[in-house]
């Protein structure tokens, strides 16, 4: 075999190995910090806690939902034409990247679909959030 093919077909299975699942990350991220209360399919819980399947506030949000991920929720919001008033809470200790993965993948689940956030936009919200 010529050498130019073989690296070719090196750099071939070097590229199909390496390309990840784009919202494993951020799957994995939901499961562990968010579908105990939002659900594992982003239904919510009844009037307590917001759906985020479908959610038109989630969508409309855009890179902002970064703020609500780092540091909660609190007071009244609207989702769907639905009223819910119970807080959210904070989780700092999650870094840009991963809240950026999480909100990706929220964003494209569950009959959602939205632009992909990109790390800069996540990284200069949260510089921007108001606590």
């Amino acid at each position: 075999m010529r050498p130019i093919f073989l690296f070719f077909f090196l750099l071939l299975g070097l590229f199909a190995c390496e390309q990840p699942n784009a919202y494993g990350d951020g799957a994995m991220l939901y499961e562990k910090h968010c579908a105990n209360c939002h659900g594992d399919q982003g239904e919510g819980l009844e009037d307590l806690i917001p759906p985020l399947a479908q959610a038109d506030a989630l969508i409309q949000a855009g890179p902002s939902a970064a703020c609500w991920i780092r540091y909660g929720l609190n007071g009244p919001m609207k989702v769907n034409g639905r009223d819910f008033d119970n807080e959210m809470p904070e989780n700092k200790a999650l870094s840009a990247v991963e809240i950026t993965n999480v909100l990706n993948y929220v964003r494209n689940s569950w009959g959602n679909k939205a632009p992909f956030l990109q790390l800069d936009q996540v990284q200069e919200q949260l510089l921007n959030c108001q606590k």
